[in-house]
């Protein structure tokens, strides 16, 4: 047996690297896209289109993506991403120096279409380790988005008085700072990602086979047959509802915060607490995958989403928000980590990149649903009516896993690997 330990332990790294460097970027970007938004488009009424726009550009991008690695490769398919998404910051700079809406929202889509291409990494790393490696892996990678989540807004600032120390707008620091790092995180996936995770994906398939995922002697079976099968169901439903409903509440609370005179410090708390448990858990959450197997940990992710929901509109002080959109980030953590290491799980090398960008075209559009539902319904009700219609969406996630683990023949617990049957 060829020792590929090593490569893969490497390779999962150097995709560590690439998300916290882009994070970083994203983060940043995002801390003031919603002033930009109202600035350019001259009224408060455009703060939300750039998010919408960048969502939309990044779901559409992310199924191309997929047939893209699938012909260059991931390490190709991420720096051409990345070189994107150095252009699109420059057109945002630019943007920002001739006061163009429209120009600033081309730069919004090729942010999303090169946020798409980094976050397939995770997939990228899954395919390099065995099956029971894999959800660590996958935790590893999402791990960076810690680093993003502290360092991004934290560049704004000093970004800002740099470049208006330089006769620029100082909203345009931010994009400056993205803009370099895509371009290092470029280099070092240039450098760093060898041998392709494609080619060795494909030797760890051969070292670990399992005949039901080598359908019609290697021939690629269509998405659709794919989610026909009960265990990729329960792993897209976790990915792309548990999104829907972390971003459903997430993005209002700020406004809800707002509505109830909390100051901008007293929201960032909450905000930070909820990236914290985002993203600071994904070590456990993958570990838990690869120990007591991928449904227990979806369902334990499930929960917290509903536990959430139930503790967001108990209290409008800081520290009960803070709890409950800690649980929030907490529970869309577990079922990020835990749905994508099951998609894995169920895929052949040649269904890999093809159908994990599918995956994150349904994320990416439940992303812009959860952004844009939870406006109009704000606006038509209340924040409590919302964390209801999130409690009701996570019972589907919650009550899927749940009959799928009660339908598999042995205990779950003991599993590392479950096959779609």
């Amino acid at each position: 047996m060829t020792n590929y330990s090593q490569l893969a332990r490497k390779i999962t790294w150097v995709l560590f690297a690439n998300q916290s460097l882009a994070s970083a970027g994203f983060i940043a970007a995002a801390t003031i896209n919603s002033i930009i938004g109202a600035k350019l488009g001259g009224s408060a009424s455009f703060a939300g289109v750039p998010s919408a726009v960048y969502l939309v550009g990044a779901a559409f991008a992310a199924s191309a993506w997929g047939y893209i690695m699938d012909r260059i490769g991931r390490r190709n398919g991420m720096i051409a991403g990345l070189i994107i998404g150095v252009a699109g910051n420059a057109l945002v700079i630019l943007a920002l120096g001739i006061s163009s809406f429209l120009l600033f929202l081309l730069g919004m889509v090729l942010m999303g279409i090169a946020n798409a291409a980094v976050v397939l990494g995770r997939f990228a790393a899954a395919e390099v380790n065995p099956p029971q490696k894999r959800g660590a892996a996958i935790s590893n990678v999402v791990l960076g988005g810690t680093f993003g989540a502290i360092i991004g807004p934290l560049l704004v600032g000093p970004m800002g008085s740099l470049v208006r120390s330089w006769g620029m707008n100082e909203l345009a620091g931010a994009y400056l700072a993205t803009l370099g790092l895509f371009a290092i995180s470029a280099v070092i996936v240039f450098v760093g990602l060898r041998p392709d995770p494609r080619d060795l994906g494909k030797q760890v398939a051969a070292e670990h086979p399992d005949p039901a995922l080598d359908p019609l002697n290697g021939e690629a079976r269509s998405i659709f047959e794919i989610l026909r099968q009960p265990a990729a169901l329960v792993a897209v439903s976790a990915m792309a509802l548990g999104q829907v409903v972390m971003v459903a509440i997430m993005v209002i609370t700020s406004l809800h915060m707002s509505d109830h005179q909390h100051n901008l410090r007293d929201i960032s708390a909450v905000i930070s607490s909820h990236t914290f448990g985002m993203y600071a858990f994904s070590v456990l959450s993958g570990r838990l995958a690869d120990k007591w197997g991928r449904g227990p940990v979806i369902l334990t992710g499930a929960s917290t989403l509903l536990l959430a929901c139930i503790t967001a509109p108990l209290s409008p002080d800081v520290f009960p928000l803070a709890v409950a959109l800690f649980l929030l980030g907490l529970g869309w953590n577990f079922c990020f980590v835990g749905g994508s290491a099951l998609l894995s799980d169920q895929l052949s090398p040649v269904e890999r990149s093809r159908t994990q960008g599918t995956n994150d075209l349904l994320v990416g559009f439940a992303s812009a649903i959860g952004s844009l539902g939870s406006g109009f319904v704000f606006a038509a009700s209340n924040y409590t009516i919302i964390a209801i219609v999130a409690g009701v969406i996570a019972l589907i996630p919650f009550l899927l896993s749940l009959f799928w683990i009660r339908g598999k023949p042995s205990s779950v617990f003991a599993e590392t690997k479950l096959p779609g049957d």
